[in-house]
Protein backbone atom coordinates (compact mmCIF):
# COMPACT_ATOMS: atom_id res chain seq x y z
CA UNK A 1 0.00 0.00 0.00
CA UNK A 2 0.86 3.26 -0.87
CA UNK A 3 2.34 5.48 2.00
CA UNK A 4 1.56 9.03 2.55
CA UNK A 5 4.40 11.40 2.55
CA UNK A 6 4.61 15.02 4.39
CA UNK A 7 6.84 17.16 4.99
CA UNK A 8 7.54 20.41 6.26
CA UNK A 9 9.52 22.79 7.64
CA UNK A 10 9.30 25.48 10.61
CA UNK A 11 9.94 29.04 10.03
CA UNK A 12 13.23 30.75 10.77
CA UNK A 13 13.00 28.02 13.98
CA UNK A 14 16.47 29.56 15.72
CA UNK A 15 15.07 32.53 16.24
CA UNK A 16 11.61 31.65 17.62
CA UNK A 17 14.04 30.26 20.67
CA UNK A 18 14.93 33.01 23.31
CA UNK A 19 18.61 33.52 24.48
CA UNK A 20 18.29 33.45 28.66
CA UNK A 21 19.51 36.99 30.12
CA UNK A 22 22.78 35.55 31.82
CA UNK A 23 23.93 34.02 28.61
CA UNK A 24 22.86 37.39 25.86
CA UNK A 25 26.76 38.75 26.59
CA UNK A 26 28.01 35.39 24.56
CA UNK A 27 26.08 37.42 21.50
CA UNK A 28 27.06 40.59 21.38
CA UNK A 29 27.95 42.37 18.51
CA UNK A 30 29.17 46.25 17.23
CA UNK A 31 27.03 48.04 14.42
CA UNK A 32 27.89 51.31 12.53
CA UNK A 33 24.72 52.74 11.32
CA UNK A 34 24.99 53.33 7.55
CA UNK A 35 28.32 51.94 7.40
CA UNK A 36 30.70 54.80 8.45
CA UNK A 37 33.55 53.32 10.49
CA UNK A 38 34.72 56.54 11.11
CA UNK A 39 32.01 57.08 13.85
CA UNK A 40 31.92 54.91 17.14
CA UNK A 41 30.49 51.59 16.69
CA UNK A 42 27.06 51.14 18.64
CA UNK A 43 27.15 47.94 20.89
CA UNK A 44 24.13 45.48 20.32
CA UNK A 45 23.16 42.12 21.83
CA UNK A 46 20.57 39.27 20.22
CA UNK A 47 17.80 38.40 22.70
CA UNK A 48 17.53 35.03 20.15
CA UNK A 49 19.30 32.60 18.88
CA UNK A 50 20.74 32.55 15.39
CA UNK A 51 22.52 30.92 12.59
CA UNK A 52 26.19 29.84 12.88
CA UNK A 53 26.31 29.50 16.73
CA UNK A 54 27.36 25.91 17.41
CA UNK A 55 24.46 25.54 20.19
CA UNK A 56 21.55 26.88 18.13
CA UNK A 57 20.46 23.81 16.69
CA UNK A 58 20.61 21.93 19.95
CA UNK A 59 18.76 24.71 22.15
CA UNK A 60 15.88 25.04 19.01
CA UNK A 61 15.62 21.22 19.12
CA UNK A 62 15.43 21.16 23.05
CA UNK A 63 12.64 23.53 22.98
CA UNK A 64 10.62 22.22 20.29
CA UNK A 65 10.55 18.75 21.90
CA UNK A 66 9.89 20.56 25.27
CA UNK A 67 6.42 22.17 23.35
CA UNK A 68 5.36 18.36 22.37
CA UNK A 69 6.04 17.43 26.30
CA UNK A 70 4.46 20.16 27.63
CA UNK A 71 1.33 20.22 25.04
CA UNK A 72 1.25 16.36 25.27
CA UNK A 73 -2.39 16.18 27.46
CA UNK A 74 -4.10 17.90 25.03
CA UNK A 75 -2.81 16.06 21.26
CA UNK A 76 -2.84 12.59 20.15
CA UNK A 77 0.45 10.42 21.14
CA UNK A 78 1.15 10.32 17.60
CA UNK A 79 1.46 14.33 17.11
CA UNK A 80 3.34 14.02 20.24
CA UNK A 81 5.75 10.81 18.67
CA UNK A 82 5.88 13.07 15.64
CA UNK A 83 7.83 16.21 16.80
CA UNK A 84 9.99 14.26 18.97
CA UNK A 85 11.08 11.83 16.62
CA UNK A 86 10.57 13.12 12.86
CA UNK A 87 12.53 16.29 12.63
CA UNK A 88 15.84 16.76 11.74
CA UNK A 89 16.32 20.28 13.37
CA UNK A 90 13.76 22.55 11.44
CA UNK A 91 12.75 19.48 8.66
CA UNK A 92 9.46 17.22 9.22
CA UNK A 93 9.09 14.30 6.93
CA UNK A 94 6.85 11.73 8.02
CA UNK A 95 4.95 8.89 6.45
CA UNK A 96 1.61 7.71 7.29
CA UNK A 97 -1.18 4.93 5.56
CA UNK A 98 -3.72 6.86 4.12
CA UNK A 99 -4.67 10.66 3.33
CA UNK A 100 -7.23 10.99 5.81
CA UNK A 101 -4.80 10.05 8.82
CA UNK A 102 -1.96 12.68 7.20
CA UNK A 103 -4.77 15.56 6.78
CA UNK A 104 -5.53 15.45 10.52
CA UNK A 105 -1.79 14.89 11.45
CA UNK A 106 -0.87 17.88 9.76
CA UNK A 107 -3.63 20.22 11.59
CA UNK A 108 -2.94 18.89 14.77
CA UNK A 109 1.36 19.13 14.59
CA UNK A 110 0.28 23.28 13.24
CA UNK A 111 -1.35 23.41 16.25
CA UNK A 112 0.62 21.72 18.52
CA UNK A 113 3.76 23.59 17.03
CA UNK A 114 2.05 27.19 17.93
CA UNK A 115 1.77 26.81 21.03
CA UNK A 116 5.77 27.52 21.50
CA UNK A 117 5.62 30.20 18.55
CA UNK A 118 6.88 27.48 16.25
CA UNK A 119 5.08 27.65 12.55
CA UNK A 120 5.07 25.15 9.84
CA UNK A 121 5.40 25.99 6.65
CA UNK A 122 6.25 24.93 3.09
CA UNK A 123 4.46 21.75 3.96
CA UNK A 124 4.68 19.02 0.92
CA UNK A 125 2.77 15.98 -0.15
CA UNK A 126 2.56 12.91 -2.75
CA UNK A 127 -0.74 13.40 -1.88
CA UNK A 128 -3.04 16.16 -3.61
CA UNK A 129 -5.81 15.31 -1.68
CA UNK A 130 -3.66 16.17 1.70
CA UNK A 131 -1.65 19.44 0.47
CA UNK A 132 -5.28 20.77 -0.91
CA UNK A 133 -6.24 20.67 2.84
CA UNK A 134 -3.14 23.14 3.56
CA UNK A 135 -3.74 26.75 3.82
CA UNK A 136 -1.94 28.13 0.18
CA UNK A 137 0.40 30.23 2.60
CA UNK A 138 1.54 27.91 4.39
CA UNK A 139 2.56 25.20 1.10
CA UNK A 140 5.84 24.83 -0.47
CA UNK A 141 6.45 27.57 -2.83
CA UNK A 142 5.76 28.08 -5.82
CA UNK A 143 1.59 26.72 -6.10
CA UNK A 144 0.91 24.52 -7.95
CA UNK A 145 -2.70 23.98 -9.14
CA UNK A 146 -3.64 20.30 -7.85
CA UNK A 147 -6.11 19.42 -10.59
CA UNK A 148 -3.63 20.29 -13.49
CA UNK A 149 -0.42 20.52 -12.94
CA UNK A 150 1.96 18.60 -11.85
CA UNK A 151 3.66 18.21 -8.60
CA UNK A 152 7.15 19.96 -7.77
CA UNK A 153 10.14 18.53 -7.14
CA UNK A 154 11.54 19.42 -3.44
CA UNK A 155 14.51 18.56 -1.26
CA UNK A 156 14.03 16.59 1.51
CA UNK A 157 17.19 16.95 3.86
CA UNK A 158 19.66 18.11 0.28
CA UNK A 159 17.82 15.01 -1.59
CA UNK A 160 15.61 15.59 -4.28
CA UNK A 161 12.10 14.43 -3.67
CA UNK A 162 9.85 13.91 -6.75
CA UNK A 163 6.76 14.10 -5.21
CA UNK A 164 4.85 13.29 -8.35
CA UNK A 165 6.40 10.33 -8.57
CA UNK A 166 6.71 9.87 -5.06
CA UNK A 167 10.54 8.91 -5.58
CA UNK A 168 14.07 10.09 -4.58
CA UNK A 169 16.49 11.74 -6.84
CA UNK A 170 19.70 12.69 -7.63
CA UNK A 171 20.77 15.54 -9.43
CA UNK A 172 24.37 15.61 -11.30
CA UNK A 173 26.45 18.00 -13.42
CA UNK A 174 29.47 17.21 -14.72
CA UNK A 175 32.05 18.76 -12.46
CA UNK A 176 34.20 21.40 -13.88
CA UNK A 177 37.45 20.15 -11.28
CA UNK A 178 40.98 19.64 -12.43
CA UNK A 179 42.14 15.96 -12.46
CA UNK A 180 43.88 16.29 -9.37
CA UNK A 181 43.12 14.21 -6.35
CA UNK A 182 41.89 17.58 -5.12
CA UNK A 183 39.76 17.69 -7.52
CA UNK A 184 38.55 14.65 -7.41
CA UNK A 185 37.61 14.33 -3.33
CA UNK A 186 36.05 18.03 -4.16
CA UNK A 187 33.50 15.95 -7.47
CA UNK A 188 32.91 12.97 -5.18
CA UNK A 189 31.89 15.03 -1.82
CA UNK A 190 29.43 17.66 -4.31
CA UNK A 191 27.59 14.69 -4.16
CA UNK A 192 25.30 14.54 -1.06
CA UNK A 193 24.12 10.84 0.07
CA UNK A 194 23.05 10.49 3.73
CA UNK A 195 20.68 7.42 3.13
CA UNK A 196 23.47 5.71 0.47
CA UNK A 197 21.17 5.38 -2.02
CA UNK A 198 23.76 5.63 -4.65
CA UNK A 199 26.66 4.27 -2.54
CA UNK A 200 27.47 1.61 -5.46
CA UNK A 201 28.04 4.40 -8.45
CA UNK A 202 30.15 6.87 -5.74
CA UNK A 203 32.24 3.64 -4.88
CA UNK A 204 34.19 3.58 -8.20
CA UNK A 205 35.24 7.33 -7.89
CA UNK A 206 36.35 6.45 -4.16
CA UNK A 207 38.29 3.16 -5.60
CA UNK A 208 39.88 6.08 -8.01
CA UNK A 209 40.73 7.92 -4.69
CA UNK A 210 42.44 4.96 -2.96
CA UNK A 211 44.70 4.50 -5.78
CA UNK A 212 45.87 7.81 -5.75
CA UNK A 213 46.78 7.59 -2.22
CA UNK A 214 48.58 4.37 -2.66
CA UNK A 215 50.12 6.27 -5.53
CA UNK A 216 51.21 9.01 -3.21
CA UNK A 217 50.23 12.04 -5.47
CA UNK A 218 50.04 15.47 -3.84
CA UNK A 219 47.08 16.98 -3.72
CA UNK A 220 47.65 19.15 -6.94
CA UNK A 221 49.51 16.52 -8.94
CA UNK A 222 48.54 15.36 -12.46
CA UNK A 223 46.93 12.15 -12.46
CA UNK A 224 48.34 9.18 -14.18
CA UNK A 225 46.15 8.10 -17.10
Amino acid sequence: QERIVLAADIQSMFLQVKVPAEDADALRFLWWEDADFRKPPEEYQMVSHIFGAKDSPSCANYCLKRTAADNKKNFSEEAVKSVQEDFYVDDLLKAVETPSKAISLAHELMALLEKGGFRLTKWTSNSREVLASIPEDKRAQPTVNLDLDELPIERALGVLWNIEKDAFQFEVFKPDKPGTKRGILSAISSLYDPMGFVCPVVLEAKKIMQRLWKLQLGWDDPVPE
